[in-house]
Protein backbone atom coordinates (compact mmCIF):
# COMPACT_ATOMS: atom_id res chain seq x y z
CA UNK A 1 0.00 0.00 0.00
CA UNK A 2 1.33 3.25 -0.98
CA UNK A 3 1.79 6.03 1.67
CA UNK A 4 -0.77 8.22 0.10
CA UNK A 5 -3.40 5.78 -0.06
CA UNK A 6 -2.60 5.52 3.74
CA UNK A 7 -3.05 8.51 4.48
CA UNK A 8 -6.67 8.86 2.57
CA UNK A 9 -7.66 5.27 4.73
CA UNK A 10 -6.63 6.88 8.15
CA UNK A 11 -8.53 9.93 7.18
CA UNK A 12 -11.86 8.17 5.96
CA UNK A 13 -11.56 5.98 9.40
CA UNK A 14 -10.95 8.97 11.34
CA UNK A 15 -14.36 10.95 9.65
CA UNK A 16 -16.50 7.62 10.05
CA UNK A 17 -15.18 7.04 13.67
CA UNK A 18 -15.26 10.89 14.55
CA UNK A 19 -18.95 11.08 13.37
CA UNK A 20 -20.17 8.04 15.13
CA UNK A 21 -18.46 9.75 18.15
CA UNK A 22 -20.72 12.44 17.75
CA UNK A 23 -23.89 10.81 16.87
CA UNK A 24 -23.20 8.83 20.48
CA UNK A 25 -24.14 12.20 22.26
CA UNK A 26 -27.55 14.11 22.27
CA UNK A 27 -27.13 17.47 20.92
CA UNK A 28 -25.76 19.58 17.90
CA UNK A 29 -21.79 20.14 17.98
CA UNK A 30 -20.68 23.13 16.04
CA UNK A 31 -17.81 20.78 14.78
CA UNK A 32 -16.24 21.44 11.16
CA UNK A 33 -15.26 18.23 9.11
CA UNK A 34 -11.57 18.37 9.56
CA UNK A 35 -11.84 18.50 13.19
CA UNK A 36 -14.22 15.66 13.40
CA UNK A 37 -11.89 13.76 11.60
CA UNK A 38 -9.37 14.54 14.10
CA UNK A 39 -11.07 13.65 16.49
CA UNK A 40 -12.04 9.91 15.17
CA UNK A 41 -8.32 9.76 14.30
CA UNK A 42 -7.75 10.79 18.00
CA UNK A 43 -9.73 8.23 19.29
CA UNK A 44 -8.46 5.61 17.07
CA UNK A 45 -4.99 6.25 18.60
CA UNK A 46 -6.50 6.14 21.77
CA UNK A 47 -8.03 2.92 21.63
CA UNK A 48 -5.19 1.27 19.55
CA UNK A 49 -2.67 2.34 22.79
CA UNK A 50 -5.88 0.99 25.39
CA UNK A 51 -6.23 -2.36 23.44
CA UNK A 52 -2.20 -2.63 23.42
CA UNK A 53 -1.98 -2.02 27.39
CA UNK A 54 -4.88 -4.32 27.89
CA UNK A 55 -4.98 -7.29 25.58
CA UNK A 56 -1.47 -6.82 24.50
CA UNK A 57 -1.81 -5.95 20.91
CA UNK A 58 -2.38 -2.91 19.00
CA UNK A 59 -6.05 -3.66 17.72
CA UNK A 60 -8.63 -1.83 20.01
CA UNK A 61 -11.51 -2.12 17.53
CA UNK A 62 -13.95 -0.22 16.05
CA UNK A 63 -16.14 0.36 19.31
CA UNK A 64 -13.22 1.32 21.65
CA UNK A 65 -12.26 4.17 18.82
CA UNK A 66 -16.00 5.18 18.93
CA UNK A 67 -15.98 5.47 22.65
CA UNK A 68 -12.54 7.12 23.04
CA UNK A 69 -13.62 9.33 20.18
CA UNK A 70 -17.32 10.24 22.68
CA UNK A 71 -14.65 10.92 25.45
CA UNK A 72 -13.25 13.43 23.44
CA UNK A 73 -16.11 14.80 22.37
CA UNK A 74 -17.43 15.11 25.94
CA UNK A 75 -14.53 16.89 26.82
CA UNK A 76 -14.61 19.26 24.46
CA UNK A 77 -18.19 20.35 25.16
CA UNK A 78 -17.13 20.64 28.81
CA UNK A 79 -14.54 23.12 27.85
CA UNK A 80 -16.90 24.71 26.12
CA UNK A 81 -19.20 25.24 28.64
CA UNK A 82 -21.60 22.50 27.74
CA UNK A 83 -22.61 19.44 28.98
CA UNK A 84 -23.64 15.87 28.14
CA UNK A 85 -26.77 17.30 26.20
CA UNK A 86 -26.01 21.01 25.74
CA UNK A 87 -22.87 22.01 23.47
CA UNK A 88 -22.07 24.92 25.22
CA UNK A 89 -20.60 27.83 22.99
CA UNK A 90 -18.17 27.89 20.55
CA UNK A 91 -15.03 29.78 21.01
CA UNK A 92 -15.37 33.20 18.70
CA UNK A 93 -12.88 33.06 15.94
CA UNK A 94 -9.71 35.62 16.11
CA UNK A 95 -10.15 38.87 13.51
Amino acid sequence: MSVLAYIVAIAVTGLIVGGLARLALPGKDPMSLWETMLIGIAGSLAAGVIGWLIFGRGSGGVVLAVLCSSLIVYFIRRSRGGGLTSPGTPPEPHA
